[in-house]
């Protein structure tokens, strides 16, 4: 019998059913074998000793069975006599294997009681310091990772390289057809230079009238000084008597119109040179608005030229020739597969435990990666917040685009306090029931309060002292035990 596994190696079965049924041809029992691992142990040993007196009861009944039959064999026994041995038989030999079987499984559970040393993990309750930490879900993501949208709504004419391909600055990756575009590109520099023309042809159409409001000035000012000659000369031919009163006025009135007819020029020449050139910025203004214009159309015609932006891993392409794409639909994603960061996942109720700048350990096998927290999504999403951390060994070789880790945020640090070591047993603050070595060779269910923990501890808070020895691994299968026998 291999007792850690339950199973029965015993072939004494056949015989004894014989024996139960009646059947007297069957006394004499065959070779058997009981427990194919040998006598390793007292309880084997033990177990085997009572399948054999068990054995010698039975074949010295059957014994003196047949021999009563051959005593008894020249006179016919009565009905009732043989019913009622054989109801003897019965009940007699159904008792002593019902009482077998209650054995066995009475020694089977004593045998179960007992756990193996080398199966079990321990930890020793210590005194020290645990930087309190929140665990979460994490994926390993590229540090850099660019996708590559079409410009322009086209259709993928050639493929220059596949997923997976080293990509260098300016690769070609694609071709996408761009006749189109660059139809409408040439139109557009024609237009250019159109509105370059009229822009300078505005500038001496400005130049033009401002010239001839500038003579029609000088013209008048000259009418204005000629009219100023005329007047002293009427006052100076009526102070002789030559002339009259009435010249005079009309030689005052000319003077003074003429004054008021050059202001007036004057007002309107600085008022044209304003117009003109608010006329000439508006048209500059619109000229530069639509070499903006052509500058973003070229540069659209340049990035539907599609090649890579820097250094990196292709690791997705549309390679489908011929397929029509959307303007700012995915074409490919280059990323920086030497350089790696960690997306992490918390559930939104340890949100205030989780901020930019706090320490955070990776944990990918047995591992321990450091990192920083770079950014932490304000919004919860489905109960979750989702957070970044950038690692310190950006670069170790156990990263992984995808891979799936266990990540550990620090909060707070409590010093001076008992610990154990963290496994899976831990799922929370709260009260456990733990074993603990009690003396040398037995373990004793003991109810534990633990505390807060990082990746590596367990804070105890009350159940534990300094110095004992507590089983840290799986002992769901003995969640019925209050004490376990410890075997070397």
């Amino acid at each position: 019998m291999d007792f850690q596994s339950g199973r029965m190696d015993v072939f004494v079965s056949a015989w004894i059913s014989a024996l139960v049924s009646g059947n007297e041809r069957v006394c004499i029992p065959k070779p058997y074998r009981v427990f194919g691992i040998g006598h390793s142990d007292f309880l084997t040993f033990l177990v085997n000793q009572l399948v054999a007196v068990l054995a010698r009861i039975l074949l010295g009944k059957c014994v003196k069975s047949h021999l009563y039959k051959q005593i008894v064999m020249d006179r016919e026994i009565p009905k009732e006599v043989r019913t009622k041995e054989r109801n003897k038989r019965i009940i007699k030999y159904g008792g002593i294997g019902g009482g077998c079987v209650v054995l066995l499984i009475v020694l089977i559970s004593l045998m179960r009681s007992s756990v193996k040393e080398k199966d079990l993990v321990f930890s020793e309750v210590s005194q020290g310091t645990i930087e309190v930490s929140v665990s979460a879900s994490g994926k390993v993501v590229p540090a850099f990772e660019e996708i590559i949208n079409s410009p322009i709504n086209t259709r993928i004419l050639e493929v220059y390289k596949k997923g997976g391909d080293s990509v260098d600055v300016g690769t070609p990756i694609l071709k996408l057809d761009l006749q189109s575009a660059e139809t409408e590109y040439k139109k557009q520099l024609d237009e250019e230079q159109m509105k370059r023309y009229q822009l300078e042809q505005l500038k001496v159409n400005n130049n033009t009238y401002l010239s001839d409001l500038e003579m029609q000035v000088k013209v008048a000012e000259m009418k204005v000084n000629r009219m100023e000659v005329e007047l002293r000369n009427e006052r100076y031919l009526d102070s002789l008597g030559s002339g009259t009163t009435d010249r005079v006025h009309q030689a005052e009135l000319n003077f003074k119109t003429g004054k008021l007819e050059l202001e007036q020029l004057h007002q309107q020449l600085a008022n044209e040179r304003k117009v003109k050139a608010a006329d000439l910025k508006v048209k500059q203004l619109e000229y530069e608005i639509f070499l903006k214009g052509l500058a973003e159309t070229k540069r659209t015609l340049d990035d539907a030229q599609v090649r890579s932006p820097r250094k990196a891993i292709l690791t997705y392409i549309n390679n489908q020739i011929g397929a029509q794409v959307t303007e700012g639909s995915q074409i490919a994603v280059i990323s920086d597969l030497s350089h790696f960061k960690v997306e992490g996942e918390i559930a939104d109720t340890y949100g205030d435990r989780v901020a930019a700048g706090g320490k955070a350990i990776v944990k990918i096998g047995s591992e321990k990666l450091e990192g920083q927290v770079s950014s932490v999504t304000p919004l919860s999403k489905n109960g979750v917040i989702s957070f970044t951390v950038q690692l310190v060994d950006d670069s170790n070789r156990r990263l992984r685009s995808g891979l799936k880790t266990d990540v550990y945020v620090m909060n707070a640090v409590k010093e001076d306090v008992l610990r154990i070591a963290n496994a899976s047993y831990y799922v929370g603050r709260g009260d456990y029931e733990l074993f603990v070595l009690d003396g040398s060779n037995e373990l004793v269910k003991r109810k534990v309060q633990l505390g807060d923990s990082n990746f590596e501890y367990v804070e105890v808070v009350s159940g534990l002292q300094p110095g004992d020895r507590v089983v840290v691994s799986d002992m769901s299968q003995y969640k019925n035990k209050n004490k376990l026998k410890l075997k070397k």
